[in-house]
């Protein structure tokens, strides 16, 4: 990609004022609902403009790798990630720059009016820079969307497997969703975190809201019942219905050696007793 020619620079700075005008101007819509203010929103236009034109008047515009494009890459990249925490979409995030074009490609063309292949010229230069500043902020906006989805899911995955104290020596992880090799390897990480913790004796998972069982889901089972196993505690399943029953049995899963009981209750009796208490009505 050609360098901007000293003529057009000289141009763009003269007319700065008429194109950040323009520019802000057209982002009156987006602002209306309140995620960023106007000020704001000017203030950004504004130091992105400064930063551009300082870069454009002493670094070649072919690659926004260069250390001279440092600040402006800095600059989108910040952008572009307080946008993401603030729920704009990667259209509107990009619109940022590629809004710049129209009031740009004006300014260059009432400066090179009189001379057209100068003006031709010019024009794919710009419009290739903007398009350059443009994806950039697009590829950052998906790394940083694609980081927040990661961490969210992590953060459900957390809340999706509470470690509940149910006794002293008793803890119990009621399972809701389906089983896969990350949730087991979360499960298992607070699981075993809480047992040391609270040195707790019994782990009882309930998987009443597990709504299958197949050959994946009990190996994982299997996984979680012997870490707990190696940590000193014992293990007992809970939440095992008849069609849960009559699956494993069908697929000849070998759960021999585990404790099983049909609900959380009938658990938490066996607990309480494996650990020498005994719970009798009042009065």
């Amino acid at each position: 990609m050609a360098a901007l020619d000293p003529r057009t620079r000289s141009l763009i700075e003269s007319r700065q004022n008429d194109i950040i005008d323009a520019w802000a101007a057209s982002f009156a819509q987006t602002t209306a609902d309140g995620r960023t203010s106007q000020r704001e929103l000017e203030e950004q236009v504004r130091r992105f403009w400064q930063l551009l034109l300082g870069a454009i008047a002493t670094a070649d515009v072919a690659s926004l790798q260069g250390p001279a494009w440092e600040e402006t890459r800095h600059f989108l990249e910040d952008l572009t990630r307080e946008r993401v925490l603030k729920g704009f979409s990667a259209a509107e995030t990009a619109d940022f720059v590629f809004s710049l074009k129209k009031p740009l490609f004006d300014a260059i063309e009432q400066g090179h009016a009189g001379e057209p292949q100068l003006m031709a010229a010019q024009l794919r230069v710009a419009s290739e820079l903007v398009d350059q500043l443009g994806m950039h902020t697009v590829k950052v906006f998906q790394k940083n969307r694609e980081d927040v989805i990661k961490r969210q899911q992590e953060e459900m995955l957390e809340l999706s497997t509470p470690v509940v104290k149910l006794w002293e020596g008793v803890l119990a992880l009621p399972m809701i969703g389906t089983l896969d090799s990350q949730r087991t390897q979360v499960v298992m990480e607070s699981l075993l975190q809480r047992i040391v913790e609270t040195g707790s004796e019994i782990a009882i998972i309930d998987i009443t809201g597990v709504p299958t069982v197949d050959t994946l889901v009990a190996q994982h089972l299997l996984k979680t019942v012997t870490a707990i196993r190696l940590m000193g505690a014992d293990a007992i399943i809970s939440g095992v219905r008849p069609q849960i029953a009559q699956t494993i049995v069908h697929l000849g899963l070998d759960l021999q050696g585990i404790v099983t009981k049909a609900n959380l209750a009938d658990a938490l009796a066996l607990a309480l007793k494996r650990t020498g208490v005994t719970v009798t009505r009042a009065g």
